[in-house]
């Protein structure tokens, strides 16, 4: 295993495949910010609606990307989509940001989905952190603050799914048709955690300090699973989950970012809490590892049923997750897992002649062109943060 090579590749993979296709394909021109969509066989949706999670996540890997590589036309785009998130998805009347614009800008769902909020803080925040713009952390903060107010639950803890625009209760809080509608869950746990813990980074609050760490120890005490290993997914407001489903990338991917905000936090009680169980809830994620090393999406275990599919998400968290225990635990086999996965994703997924990443290969190994090659929910995000993790972490 050449780590410098691994490196090499990443960079690559990120300057010359990912960025451009974001840049080049994405950028709306005649109606400002960036197209909703590219169908999964590259055919462009110029009036699909325009999601908030599709343009924070855009604005978090432009900004980071600059951060790291200092290139200008990272920042261009990156200030493109700030200039979005503060003009367009906040709603000035109410705070918050909105869950989608129609192609022209304007609201058109005005529900105030958590996760979406989340994903917002962590793009300005970002972007704060590469730039220094003080409005982009004014807007992270205010976000923050819509959170701590209208979302957490002071009584029974953690974080109520959604509400309606002007923070009302909202009778359908799912965060896609594929889940539950439960007034708490993992998910959007995780992303708050993870812009909490990136906000932290350039803003040292006391309250958000204090957030931050009691959002790890929800992931601890009652979204782990101590058994199993592996995360829970949906909760009533007293915390009790009735679906046994494991999702094994989000079990990789939480490994880590609960990780990093231990890390971030700098508490060594806290960390000697917190690395057993990165180790144990990676170990049990490491149940959906295929042999070609790929890492498959979900398994029912009162159902008996599994989705085998290889989703582009799952394969970049496995890797990123991977790495972590080698940078941390200096554990080389899972280094190797992170080398074969990444040897998977360049042989199947990454789509050599029209850009970016495929959604998934199936367990028959045919490519999916059904699902979005750029959308609501595939953006340059996962697989870009995967490259810029790599590029950080590895020695040499």
């Amino acid at each position: 295993m050449d780590v410098r090579n691994i490196k090499k590749e990443m960079e690559e993979e990120l300057v010359a495949d990912i960025l451009p296709f974001w840049m080049k394909r994405m950028t709306d021109e005649a109606n400002g910010g960036f197209y909703g969509r590219i169908t999964g066989t590259g055919e462009l949706m110029p009036e699909a609606e325009k999601g908030a999670i599709l343009n924070a996540r855009i604005l978090w890997t432009f900004s980071a990307a600059y951060r790291l590589l200092k290139k200008e036309e990272y920042l261009v785009t990156a200030a493109r989509a700030k200039r979005v998130i503060v003009e367009n998805f906040y709603d000035k009347e109410f705070g918050g940001i909105y869950w989608s614009l129609d192609y022209k800008g304007c609201p058109l769902d005005t529900k105030k989905q958590i996760y979406a909020i989340g994903f917002a803080i962590y793009g300005l925040s970002e972007y704060h952190r590469a730039t220094g713009d003080a409005e982009a952390l004014e807007y992270a903060i205010r976000l923050f603050e819509d959170i701590e107010k209208h979302s957490f639950d002071p009584v029974k803890n953690g974080y109520c799914e959604a509400l309606t625009r002007q923070w009302g209760e909202i009778a359908d809080m799912r965060l896609s048709d594929k889940d539950e509608n439960e007034r708490k869950t993992m998910n959007t746990h995780l992303h708050i955690l993870e812009p909490y813990t990136n906000l932290y980074r350039v803003w040292k609050d006391e309250r958000l300090k204090r957030q931050l760490r009691n959002l790890i120890e929800l992931f601890t005490d009652k979204i782990l699973n101590i058994e199993t290993g592996h995360l829970e997914l949906f909760f009533d407001d007293d915390w009790h989950s009735k679906y046994h489903i494991i999702s094994y990338g989000h079990d990789i991917e939480a490994s880590w970012l609960i990780h990093e905000a231990a890390l971030v936090l700098g508490d060594e009680a806290l960390l000697e809490k917190v690395e057993p169980l990165v180790e144990f809830i990676a170990a049990a994620a490491d149940e959906g590892l295929t042999p070609d090393g790929s890492m498959i999406y979900e398994t029912f275990p009162d159902k008996q049923k599994t989705d085998t599919d290889r989703h582009w998400w799952v394969q970049a968290e496995n890797v990123v997750g991977h790495v972590n225990l080698y940078q941390h635990f200096d554990d080389e086999v899972a280094l190797r897992k992170a080398f074969c996965c990444w040897d998977f994703i360049r042989k199947n997924l990454i789509d050599e002649k029209n850009g970016e990443w495929h959604w998934s290969v199936r367990a028959d190994g045919t490519v999916n062109t059904e699902d979005d090659k750029a959308g609501f929910w595939k953006c340059p995000y996962h697989n870009g943060r995967m490259c810029l993790e790599v590029m950080e972490r590895l020695p040499f």
